[in-house]
């Protein structure tokens, strides 16, 4: 079931996300490169959990999916903020969201919005592993 929800939302993800014009410098989409299921041998490791990227901003302009998994009371940073907006979606385990000095909770199904330029951060305040999505679009130069 855990991988189910997972893949509704790359799924839902891929058909929401416009389509872009088939040009000299945009990649050609096959079913190869846009289809990317989880490997654990593929993840990259952090301080605190690992990472695993489904989709590379090389792929689709900039565009990324991205699952976090963080160890039982850590954070992958500080509350921190940048130029691009990003959600978090949340698979498993239970989540602090901040956003500008403000904390909430969340679990599992929960989503979390976090705008440009605003300090935000996530850390795992359960007992158990915390999942998550990032989708973002990362700025190219």
């Amino acid at each position: 079931m855990k991988y189910l929800r997972a893949s509704l939302l790359v799924a839902a993800t891929l058909v929401l996300t416009p389509s872009l014009a088939i040009s000299g410098d945009t990649p050609e989409y096959t079913i190869d490169n846009t289809v990317n299921t989880f490997d654990m041998k593929n993840t990259v490791k952090t301080k605190v959990g690992y990472q695993y990227w489904f989709a590379d901003k090389k792929l689709a302009d900039g565009k990324t999916l991205k699952l976090s998994v963080v160890g039982p009371g850590n954070a992958t940073h500080a509350p921190h903020e940048h130029a691009e907006d990003e959600f978090f979606f949340i698979l498993e385990g239970t989540a602090e969201f901040h956003l500008d000095g403000k904390t909430a909770e969340g679990g599992p199904m929960t989503s979390f919005y976090c705008p440009t330029g605003v300090k935000h951060g996530i850390r795992n305040i359960g007992d158990t592993e915390l999942k998550y999505l990032v989708i973002k679009q990362y700025i190219l130069d």
